[in-house]
């Protein structure tokens, strides 16, 4: 009798097997998660509690990618998608989860991270939710095909694009100029060229970077000058590879004010995905250094908590991003800010702030990518710092360095969850620790 007859487990050879299980949890990137044979099935659009048949794909990790064929029960969680292209769409995962239990899934992510990293005792608030049509930035992807140009979020687990009509994520005005860009950018691409798109709804209107292969001819550039104007852009930029951005059509100066200080936002900065996500990060974070009057804000970027921060203590803002740093600086050029926020250019993964430099403050905010900030983590663990304030979009890269403070003899007060990335695996989150 073969092994597949007796029950075992499906080896190299078995994608295309249907197999049933049932949905024990909902995994850190939005799948369920149910078993054959004694092995992790990873199954997306399912729900805990769900028995369904599924379709046997290729191995992932520990476990086996499944798709599935038939529902045989169903969650009394499951709600219906907002979306006519949710599934085959990359860009969201959980829109089929009702709202109690998708807020309890995100919190339970950054709980589980936690007791990964020996920190389950940790107070984890209840998870702050940001509404749908209010995620301001978007990075797209294009590609030229033989009838126009495709234009939306990678397909989930597949190399083609979901071709973007609707989106209640994404603020409306970000979905109704992508029928303008496919227009441009089909008399722009070659067959078969890709490009990303780069979309952020600013103050003064939409902010566009186009990621193309090959530089824009003068026809090209007179047609995306065109473009900015009948969509009345506040700038639309250009960058060939991962070369710098070039303005092609600054028609408004693009910015964002942040506390009561309005910033120029260079082409392609990072920014908080949401207004409504960045006022309660914000809000956190100054006030768990409320009382401090010297505070050093790392990973500062264009001064998204500098501005709001310097407001009540001297600031000094750290990043590696120049062109970032410069805008902050001219922002408070001239502002009764001038004297109390100092920016510098660093390098905080190969050179962090330690030793002296951190025996003089009373606060540290460190907000890094999505990789973490083992390096200052580590300094500030040496510190006397009173109060580290940690912001993350990564609960994992989070996790290690809040137990590296911790190992320190950091106490962590409490972390809160702030869902601004709606129904996708992501989540970000502000953690407070005192010493």
């Amino acid at each position: 009798m073969s092994a597949r007859r007796r029950g075992h487990s499906a080896g190299p050879g078995d994608p295309g097997r249907i197999v049933e299980t049932t949905i024990r949890a909902l995994g850190a990137q939005g799948d369920g998660i149910g078993e054959d044979g004694g092995r992790p099935l990873y199954v997306p659009l399912t729900l805990p509690g769900e028995r369904v048949r599924v379709r046997l794909g290729e191995r992932r990790g520990d476990g086996v990618a499944a798709e599935p064929v038939e529902m045989l029960s169903r969650s009394p969680d499951r709600q219906s998608p907002r979306c006519g292209h949710f599934g085959p769409c990359g860009g969201c995962s959980v829109q089929h989860l009702d709202a109690d239990a998708y807020a309890a899934w995100k919190r339970d992510l950054i709980v589980a991270a936690l007791s990964r990293a020996g920190l389950g005792d940790v107070p984890v608030a209840p998870t702050i939710a940001t509404p749908p049509a209010s995620r301001r930035r978007a990075t797209l992807a294009a590609r030229r095909i033989a009838g126009g140009t495709v234009l939306g979020f990678n397909a989930r687990r597949r190399h083609h694009i979901v071709n973007l009509d609707a989106c209640p994520v994404l603020v409306p005005a970000l979905v109704e100029v992508l029928p303008m860009l496919r227009e441009v950018l089909t008399g722009l691409l070659a067959p078969g060229a890709t490009a990303t798109v780069r979309l952020a709804a600013l103050e003064p209107g939409l902010d566009i970077l186009l990621g193309l292969p090959v530089a824009p001819d003068l026809t090209g550039r007179e047609r995306l000058a065109d473009f900015a104007r009948a969509a009345d852009l506040a700038r639309l930029s250009v960058a060939l590879g991962d070369g710098e951005a070039e303005p092609l059509a600054a028609r408004r100066v693009a910015t964002l004010t942040f506390g009561d200080v309005t910033v120029a936002v260079p082409p392609g900065t990072f920014l908080q995905a949401s207004a409504e996500g960045e006022a309660a990060l914000t809000g956190l974070v100054v006030d768990a250094v409320a009382a401090a009057a010297r505070v050093a804000d790392l990973f500062c970027g264009i001064g998204t908590f500098s501005l709001p921060l310097a407001r009540r203590a001297r600031v000094r803002a750290v990043d590696a991003d120049r062109p970032a740093l410069a805008a902050l600086a001219a922002a408070t050029a001239g502002d009764r800010l001038a004297g109390r926020l100092s920016t510098e250019h660093r390098n905080l993964f190969r050179d962090p702030l330690e030793g002296a430099e951190l025996a003089g403050l009373d606060a540290v905010v460190f907000d890094p990518p999505r990789a973490g900030a083992a390096a200052q983590a580590s300094a500030l663990a040496a510190s006397p710092v009173p109060v580290v304030v940690g912001v993350s979009c990564n609960p994992a890269s989070f996790a290690c360095d809040a137990a590296t403070l911790v190992a320190g003899g950091y106490r962590p007060e409490t972390v809160t969850p702030v869902d601004q990335f709606l129904w996708s695996a992501h989540v970000e989150l502000v953690g407070v620790f005192r010493r």
